[in-house]
């Protein structure tokens, strides 16, 4: 059986992903991380911050994994809609370089199934792309047809092992929306949500914009969790 790592940039990604594929937690871990047999899920950070600390920890040592950075991403080209797979073929990195995602076709194929997945390039950002004019600067300048934050950084880190990678990644807001600047705050870099940035969702329109993202959100990653069910199937 092929062994499969998912990485994720926070834990509620990776808490979602692990239920849908009824995996387990790993209580060995000091963070969180979920499995049986070969087949793992685990939270590396926004920005993919802990994934030199967190890699080798959720390998086993005996495998050599499919390395796949999993999660929601925001859409630059303005054809893709909410919940909308997005499979790239490569990744530009924050400094413009281009990494090619080195899963096969076969592997590609079954994690879209027969659901229409765009493809194309993705771009990884290490800031919050968060605004309709950002998103389509970012779009004009790389060609890219998403923007995450760890898929550069992740798949370099699986091509240094000499490990294959693959991203599934679904949109969470499209091209048109704007992220507030208080929910973008609300999130540690370990993916925690801080205390004291709950404060700014008593505003009616914080709150709004935040439990329209939070629907959002768990729309992309049904998207991507239906996309990795196929890809261990």
């Amino acid at each position: 059986m092929l062994a499969i790592l998912i990485l994720t940039a926070v834990e509620i990604e990776a808490r979602v992903l692990a239920r849908a594929l009824s995996l387990p937690r790993l209580p060995s871990l000091p963070f969180s991380a979920f499995g049986r047999g070969s087949l793992r899920v685990a939270s590396v950070g926004l920005g993919a911050a802990h994934l030199g600390s967190r890699l080798e920890a959720v390998m086993s040592p005996a495998d050599r994994p499919l390395v796949v950075s999993a999660g929601v991403c925001g859409g630059l080209d303005p054809a893709l809609r909410v919940g909308d797979l997005v499979l790239p073929d490569s990744v530009i990195s924050d400094a413009g370089c281009s990494l090619p995602v080195t899963g096969t076709d076969a592997q590609r194929a079954a994690a879209a199934g027969t659901v229409p997945a765009r493809t194309g390039a993705i771009v990884t950002s290490a800031r919050v792309v968060a605004t309709p004019e950002a998103k389509a600067a970012l779009r004009a300048a790389t060609g890219a047809v998403a923007v995450d934050m760890e898929s550069a950084v992740i798949v370099e880190a699986a091509a240094a092992r000499g490990l294959s990678s693959l991203v599934v990644r679904a949109v969470s807001d499209d091209a048109r929306e704007t992220l507030p600047a208080e929910l973008m705050r609300l999130v540690s870099a370990d993916g925690r949500v801080r205390g004291s940035g709950v404060l700014a969702l008593a505003r009616p329109r914080v709150l709004r914009r935040a439990l329209r993202l939070r629907r959002a959100t768990r729309q992309a990653l049904m998207s991507v969790a239906g996309s990795l069910a196929r890809l261990v199937a």
